[in-house]
């Protein structure tokens, strides 16, 4: 049986596009573009804890860059390179393969290089770091609300929660609710165009992850702001794809349910048309 370090390099060494130097050395070499600042992110995934231990392998390396890119997003960087680190009980090509499968996916569809990374034994935890680059300057922050700025949500938060909640058997979704639910917990789209769009319109911003409320709330804080928030003008999906299950299910899951990796973000009143 090959090593998990044959294993991984058979994997996980694939051509690069925006790299200096790439897997193979001690270290990577990377040269942002003249002008650019680099924006460095990592988020890591618990087994247990962010997924579920029989999470699809592919579906799960899609999933570990996706929300890091979305870190990436919320910050208008363009996503250039990506490192992971992981601990895995055992070396098993099989889904060792189907992870790096989805994990490449997901870097190809966002143009990212994966550079290098390591491995150790141990529960399953997965810890990617991208980096980004934005122009000088021109990176978005939590901190730059103004008073009477729109506040702004995309996609359709809650429908991840409420996948993971019929997953778990608190709530049973029905019909066409039931995929475009998973496909927003197991595969989650980051909403890097929005982000680097949002550079010349929004005064802050921030990733969706730990719930809309708790979120918007980092924006208020860092921005020394505070805000009236008009449940009806919030995107319904997930009320609607809960509505027939359990609506005050659904109505949590919307406001707190986080894994949305949607992007909230402030913008001045005079910029809706622009926005909309």
């Amino acid at each position: 049986m090959p090593s998990e370090f044959a294993l991984i390099a058979r994997h996980f060494t694939r051509p690069v596009r925006h790299t200096v130097l790439g897997v193979g050395d001690d270290g990577a070499i990377v040269r942002p573009a003249p002008g650019m600042d680099l924006v460095v992110s990592t988020d890591m995934l618990a087994s247990g804890t962010h997924f579920l231990p029989d999470a699809e392998p592919e579906a799960l390396g899609w999933k570990a860059l996706a929300v890091n890119l979305s870190d990436l997003a919320a910050m208008g960087a363009q996503p250039r390179w990506a490192v992971i680190a992981a601990a895995l009980p055992e070396a098993d090509e099989t889904w060792i393969a189907a992870f790096a499968r989805g994990f490449f996916a997901c870097a190809e569809a966002f143009d990212v290089d994966i550079i290098g990374g390591d491995t150790t034994r141990g529960p399953l935890n997965l810890a990617p770091t991208v980096f980004g680059e934005v122009p000088q300057g021109q990176a978005l922050t939590r901190a730059g609300g103004r008073h009477c700025d729109d506040l702004w949500v995309s996609g359709a938060p809650g429908l991840a929660a409420l996948a993971l909640n019929h997953r778990l058997g608190k709530v049973s979704l029905r019909g066409t609710a039931v995929s475009r639910c998973q496909a927003a917990l197991v595969r989650p789209q980051p909403r890097v165009a929005l982000g680097l769009a949002l550079r010349s319109l929004a005064t802050a911003a921030i990733d969706v992850s730990d719930g809309l409320i708790a979120d918007i709330g980092h924006i208020l804080e860092r921005s020394s702001l505070a805000a009236d928030i008009d449940f009806a003008l919030l995107p319904h999906d997930a009320l609607d794809a809960g509505a027939d299950a359990d609506a005050a299910l659904a109505q949590r899951c919307l406001l707190a349910g986080g894994d949305d990796y949607e992007l909230a973000f402030a913008a001045p009143p005079a910029r809706r048309g622009d926005i909309e």
